[in-house]
């Protein structure tokens, strides 16, 4: 018997080549992919934030802000520390034109009837006027000064704050009072930052009685007052032996007081990010950096501290106007900045110490006070639009 096969004609066909169309239908699937772009949390959330209007309004201001208190030494302000008592003591505000500086500030100086080149005495007579209507600025500020002083001359902006009880101009105080009260924000909390996401990162991962040992010491010193500590170092740091030792340093006083105060408000910080590393810990990405033969070094700085960064950053735009309302509230009872140094909590106590029942200056407390209360909500604004941004159940609310 045959085989069926045998009496059947087979069409005589190419036998089709899938591998070949595989092939195409895998590139094409690869150029699709390529086409499409993902987005990281950061881009993500970058986008969800320019839709909250309120925290943009705030990150424009906070922007601008800055950028004027770093540039305050090149704008054409009136000089912070020039007192003019019998003129212009309290002085309401006003448009009228006032010169920098009158010419008897040079009467005093010895070295300038000595030098006969004009090139010599323009240059001292810049570098009396950068000594005498500045409080030691730095390098940087002395060079923007001299840039001012090169392209406005005398003119200056007139005293639209009004002055205060010396003489001396509100603006241009409110304006150095900046630089003093975003840099404290600033160092103070990144101190913060540094101490307590390390100590707190740290805590967390170790768990058992190194956690419950560390986080005993943060409850110790959560109980101690703030402003005895402040009081105490204070007292320390203006100790005459001390306060050599820091000069030869180049650390005077008000660095001290920035550091100080970091390193008081790190305690929070430190529980929080303890909290996030704890539920992070046992995730699997740990867990694979353990079977890797990861150092435990490595884990805390290298994988959970960025996945908490989120919450720190968040935590961060809320920590900046506590430190900047502590300190406003340590210079308003003088344990803060002294003058000829100057903040906004200084500025507000000068104005408190002139106001009367009789008399009241409003001016002296309200600019120095508004310019504080809109930094401190446009920080608040901030922080709650970063929350949303970065909280993954808000995406797309």
């Amino acid at each position: 018997m045959s085989d069926i096969s045998d009496n059947v004609e087979l069409p005589n066909q190419p036998v089709p080549d899938t591998g070949k169309r595989d092939l195409e239908y895998y590139a094409r699937i690869l150029e699709e992919a390529n086409s499409i772009k993902g987005t990281s949390l950061w881009q993500d959330a970058w986008k969800q934030l320019k839709r909250n209007r309120a925290a943009m309004v705030s990150l424009v201001f906070l922007i601008l802000l800055a950028v004027l208190a770093f540039f305050t030494p090149l704008l054409p302000l009136q000089s912070p520390i020039y007192q003019d008592i019998e003129q212009r003591q309290l002085s309401a505000p006003s448009l009228s034109a006032v010169p920098l500086y009158p010419e008897s500030i040079f009467e005093n100086d010895e070295q300038l009837p000595k030098l006969s080149n004009e090139s010599e005495i323009a240059s001292r007579k810049q570098e009396i006027l950068v000594t005498t209507l500045w409080n030691n600025p730095g390098t940087v500020s002395q060079w923007l000064i001299r840039i001012r002083l090169s392209v406005f001359g005398t003119w200056s902006i007139p005293s639209l704050c009004g002055t205060d009880n010396l003489g001396r101009d509100v603006l241009s105080r409110v304006f150095w009072g900046a630089r003093v009260s975003i840099i404290v924000g600033i160092v103070a909390t990144f101190v913060s930052l540094l101490i307590g996401v390390s100590y707190g990162a740290i805590s967390g991962f170790m768990g058992g009685k190194v956690d419950n040992i560390m986080m005993r010491i943060v409850d110790v010193i959560y109980s101690v007052p703030f402003i005895f500590v402040v009081i105490f170092m204070i007292t320390i740091v203006k100790e005459d032996q001390i306060a050599a030792v820091l000069e030869k340093w180049g650390i005077d006083q008000i660095k001290v007081f920035f550091i100080m105060i970091g390193m008081i408000y790190w305690l929070t910080m430190a529980r929080v990010v303890r909290g996030q590393v704890i539920s992070l810990k046992n995730e699997q990405f740990v867990e694979a950096a353990r079977t890797i033969g990861a150092s435990p070094t490595r884990i805390i700085f290298k994988h959970l501290i960025p996945n908490v960064m989120g919450i720190v950053i968040v935590y961060l735009t809320l920590t900046i106007p506590a430190v900047m309302r502590f300190e406003a509230f340590l210079s308003f009872l003088g344990l803060g900045v002294e003058a000829p140094d100057v903040s906004w909590g200084l500025l507000v106590n000068e104005g408190i110490q002139v106001i009367t029942p009789i008399k009241t200056y409003g001016w002296l407390v309200l600019y120095p006070g508004l310019t504080l209360a809109l930094t401190l909500f446009a920080l608040s604004f901030l922080g709650d639009g970063l929350r949303d941004a970065l909280d993954p159940k808000m995406k797309n609310k």
